[in-house]
């Protein structure tokens, strides 16, 4: 027989009320984070169109809404940023490892990894711009709304990630965690940097940039010998 607590519900029955509210609250955490992926996919939209000039009044109107309902899922255009920017990142970190991944000679391997980061800005140079630049000074910004601020912490994540692949396949000696952190943020600084540029003034063709910049790289990278049981680099 069921017990019966001091609120005069039976066991059963209280266990079946608790486990309606925690479904309730899974499909209330489902459908939110939903909305919140058809919001920021409706935030790729603009930003595709109107690169760093995007504002958040173009955004609630190409989802439907008001700009206060946007403001409740993101807090500000900082937190849509940053949402935009780990969705973004995410992404271009699975292409970059996928890279480092492949089966082929370690030279092809680094000209693979610069082409995956270089072909991701060319392919989508406005949200590029919008994750990197403030807008033109002839259409200002949203007032308080720093890009730089927010855009180190996406290339000093892309930074970590690379020193961890480059510390878990080369043997760098014993300070080798110092170096692999040295040369994460310093290619990626330099793949940042000569991307900018030559999305600004395309100079010559993606292909002809990555093999410039594997040169530049190859000099003593080509010499360090693989970890011993390690995947290679």
């Amino acid at each position: 027989m069921d017990s019966i607590d001091s609120t005069g519900q039976h066991g059963a029955d209280r266990a079946g009320t608790q486990q309606a509210a925690a479904d309730g609250a899974e499909r209330q955490q489902t459908a939110t984070e939903r909305r919140r992926r058809e919001l920021l996919e409706a935030a790729e939209r603009i930003v595709l169109r109107d690169g760093p000039e995007a504002s958040m009044n173009a955004i609630a109107a190409e989802a439907g809404i008001t700009k206060p309902i946007l403001y409740r899922h993101f807090g500000d255009k900082g937190g849509l940023y940053r949402a935009l920017a780990v969705r973004h990142t995410d992404a271009l970190l699975a292409n970059l490892r996928a890279a480092l991944d492949a089966q082929m000679l370690r030279r092809e391997r680094v000209e693979a990894t610069l082409d995956a980061y270089l072909a991701a800005i060319e392919a989508r140079p406005q949200v590029y711009r919008f994750l990197m630049h403030p807008a033109d000074e002839d259409h200002p910004a949203e007032s308080g709304f720093d890009v730089g601020r927010h855009s180190a912490p996406l290339l000093r994540r892309l930074g970590e990630e690379l020193a961890k692949v480059i510390s878990e396949r080369l043997d760098l000696g014993p300070d080798s965690e110092e170096r692999a952190r040295v040369w994460g943020h310093g290619i990626v600084g330099m793949m940042h940097a000569a991307g900018d540029w030559w999305l600004r003034e395309r100079p010559c063709p993606r292909e002809q940039l990555v093999r410039h910049l594997t040169d530049l790289l190859w000099g003593q990278l080509a010499t360090v010998k693989d970890l011993a049981d390690g995947p290679g680099f």
